[in-house]
């Protein structure tokens, strides 16, 4: 029996009926070469992982990890790479939109020794980004080619590619650095490499996808950019949580405008009630902040843990406003205590505020998008 060579990792969510045909693909270009094929599946709904686990029973080539409680392709990816005992690990998508016929050129590119990293590009000459589910979203990738081309120092066309390959040794050494937040994982490594790689660029026709639907969506220069903070300040202020504190600086905002035109719509009409105008438009921008901090959170800050479906959905905005009523009452409590103790007024006011999105971020994280949700 021959050493294994190469290990493919391919990220899955979803693929359920793209993982056959992907194997036979994989079996008809990597002929003469021991190779596996490792599928990092996020606890796919559509069987994706059973699937892989019935290809494995008849090809033993085929290994499946099925994670459970978290998600993200770049973790994924590193997991996968770290997984396996080949020299050399290659990453592509599950999708069919990956030529694996590059595989055998690209082994051949790292073991020459000429280069540490080679990857396939659909921006170089001979390569197309035809498969790109739009134009929106070529020109989304484009974009942040160009940033992490000035990130990353190097001329590369398509640094921002999802199929590349190199020694797994290289990825090891640097894996505990890795973020692992976002899409991109080739970005991720290029960044975090004490010495600049070199690296054979392949062009790539980037085909149409044939099953499932595509797990990049407008949030493609978000996530990269997210990816970018995380690397060079996540160290210092997490980045789950400065993306939970800017949206709620925007929730304010919100908060703000819909009490401004709730005021300018219906302001005087209630003075001799119970309940002023002043009081309900304050409970509505305060409903509508909430209801806009809680979409913007599940579709950002906690991507990896969207909430999908609407009992989810509902349970959770449900959880989320009682949270925030929590973090209310912490942050009022702690200026009120500052106030005493002769703090002055805005000093306080801002620890109260402090106090309060960490209390709100803690408990959104456990009981909204958490193992408690």
């Amino acid at each position: 029996m021959r050493p294994l060579e190469l290990a493919v990792v391919l990220p899955t969510r979803n693929e359920r009926k793209n993982l056959a045909p992907m194997v036979a693909r994989l079996d008809a270009a990597l002929a003469g070469i021991a190779w596996e094929a490792i599928f990092v599946d996020d606890d796919s709904p559509d069987g994706t992982a059973e699937e892989a686990r019935a290809i494995s029973l008849l090809d033993p080539r085929v290994r499946v990890i099925q994670r459970i409680g978290r998600r993200g392709l770049a973790s994924a990816a590193i997991e996968g790479m770290c997984a396996t005992a080949a020299p050399v690990v290659a990453v592509m998508d599950a999708d069919q939109q990956h030529d694996p016929a590059l595989l055998p050129q690209m082994l051949a590119a790292i073991r020459s020794g000429d280069y540490d990293l080679a990857y396939a590009s659909r921006f170089a000459e001979g390569g197309s980004a035809a498969g790109l589910s739009s134009q929106r979203r070529e020109k989304g990738s484009r974009l942040a080619n160009k940033l992490a081309r000035k990130v990353t120092g190097m001329e590369l066309s398509d640094p921002m590619s999802g199929y590349f390959m190199l020694p797994t040794d290289t990825l090891r050494k640097d894996a505990h650095r890795l973020s692992g937040i976002g899409f991109k994982i080739l970005l991720d490594i290029l960044a975090t490499a004490d010495v600049t790689l070199r690296v054979k660029e392949f062009p790539l026709e980037f085909a149409a996808r044939v099953e499932g639907e595509s797990k990049l969506d407008r949030t493609v220069v978000f996530e990269f950019l997210v990816g970018l903070y995380d690397k060079w300040l996540g160290r210092y202020i997490p980045t789950r949580f400065a993306l939970f504190g800017t949206i709620g600086a925007a929730g304010v905002v919100v908060h703000m405008a819909v009490l401004t035109a709730f005021l300018a719509a219906f302001g005087g009409t209630l003075k001799d009630y119970l309940v002023t105008d002043f009081e309900i438009g304050q409970t509505v921008a305060a409903l509508v902040a909430m209801t806009f901090n809680f979409v913007l959170n599940n579709f950002l800050t906690y991507a990896d843990k969207r909430l999908t479906g609407f009992d989810n959905l509902v349970r959770g905005w449900l959880k989320f406003g009682l949270t925030c009523s929590v973090g209310l009452l912490a942050n009022i409590g702690v200026a009120a205590v500052l106030v005493r103790w002769g703090f002055h007024e805005y000093p306080a006011a801002l620890t109260g505020i402090v106090i309060g999105s960490v209390w709100n971020f803690a408990l959104s994280s456990k009981f909204v998008w958490g193992k408690f949700k």
